[in-house]
């Protein structure tokens, strides 16, 4: 995905700053709109066919959700600038699948990047999309590559009117949406716990080179995820302290309530980091003590096999004087011999603790 993505910015090399052009898969062959109008006492929503139609639903009266699913529609994200005074930069950027957590303030809208991921149960592994989310007054604007994501909750909320966001500005229904994003970190990340606990346990009972390809897939994906999340808690201190009119004062404590929220996510990501490390160590002692305890078997065969060898050795000599060897019960007692040789060096060994 990485690589996919870094040979796809040789499309904007050369360009002038603010070209449109999607960096990232395509993953719609249409681009997908859904709109959400609301007030306290009324709600709707659409399926708009066109962006005309749905600015058509949008009045300054009603608090309005516009998502648009699908980046590749470059013509599309410049009619939705030109009628927002959206910055060509901004657009860029939203265009831009690969762009780090960001949050800029513009004096008609606030723009804010985030990662959504969802935990993939077939995969065991995290699915990490960009949301890009514009706040302009009485309107939110999202943005996100493929269709599906984690804000069907805050969606069912609106139309049923529960909590405080049908009684609440724009600022609060963008709060909302990076609300629901980020605890869903805490969701998949739930997920990525019990995925490195059963990893543990496979490596304690039987530990295989399997498990270190796991192990490895698992410490990038929280790389990936350690990337998305360092950079969002400055954003998102960047809202708390940067005054613009289209945030009020009451947002103030539900933003430090996600900058807590973002402190939290951080700490779970390097715990497991630190747990993956140490599991590390834990598959190569495993594999170091296996090691040993072949090896110490091998070293007791041997060790026993050493003065059978000699006493095999000796009467393996080609000498015709050897008085040994016309007694009629010479071979069997050799072979008691041996045997009793061996069976006391087991004995001694298991004294000594060696077996």
């Amino acid at each position: 995905m990485l690589k996919k993505l870094m040979s796809s910015y040789a499309k904007r090399v050369a360009l002038p700053p603010g070209t449109l052009v999607h960096l990232g898969e395509r993953a719609l062959d249409v681009a997908l709109l859904s709109l959400i109008v609301y007030d306290k006492d009324t709600h709707a929503q659409y399926e708009p066919a066109s962006f005309d139609e749905a600015f058509g639903y949008m009045t300054p009266e009603v608090v309005s959700w516009l998502n648009i699913t699908g980046l590749h529609d470059t013509a599309l994200l410049e009619a939705v600038g030109k009628t927002f005074d959206i910055h060509p930069l901004t657009l860029e950027d939203i265009l831009n699948a690969g762009q780090r957590p960001k949050t800029e303030f513009f004096p008609e809208y606030v723009f804010f990047v985030l990662k959504m991921i969802r935990y993939d149960d077939r995969a065991h592994s995290l699915d990490i999309e960009q949301v890009s989310l514009i706040l302009g007054k009485n309107f939110v604007i999202t943005f996100q590559e493929r269709p599906g994501d984690v804000m069907d909750a805050l969606r069912d909320r609106i139309a049923r009117g529960k909590g405080r966001v049908r009684r609440r500005g724009a600022d609060y229904l963008f709060y909302s949406i990076v609300d629901i994003i980020i605890d869903h970190y805490f969701t998949s990340l739930e997920r990525v716990g019990d995925d490195i606990e059963l990893l543990e346990t496979q490596i304690l009972e039987a530990p295989s080179a399997a498990l270190t390809t796991e192990l490895h897939r698992m410490k990038r994906e929280l790389l990936f995820l350690r990337k998305a999340t360092w950079p969002m808690r400055e954003q998102i201190m960047s809202l708390l302290r940067e005054e613009h009119p289209h945030i009020t004062e009451d947002s103030a404590p539900y933003l430090r309530d996600l900058y807590d929220h973002t402190i939290q996510i951080i700490d779970t990501i390097e715990t497991f980091r630190d747990m993956l490390a140490g599991l590390l160590d834990v598959y190569l002692s495993s594999v170091s003590n296996r090691m040993n305890d072949v090896m110490k078997v091998l070293t007791v065969i041997a060790t026993i096999f050493i003065p059978l060898t000699f006493i095999a050795g000796v009467y393996g000599m080609n000498f015709e004087y050897m008085p040994e060897l016309h007694q009629p019960f010479a071979y069997p007692a050799v072979l008691v011999l041996c045997a009793l040789i061996a069976v006391g060096m087991v004995m001694y060994f298991k004294r000594k603790g060696w077996l």
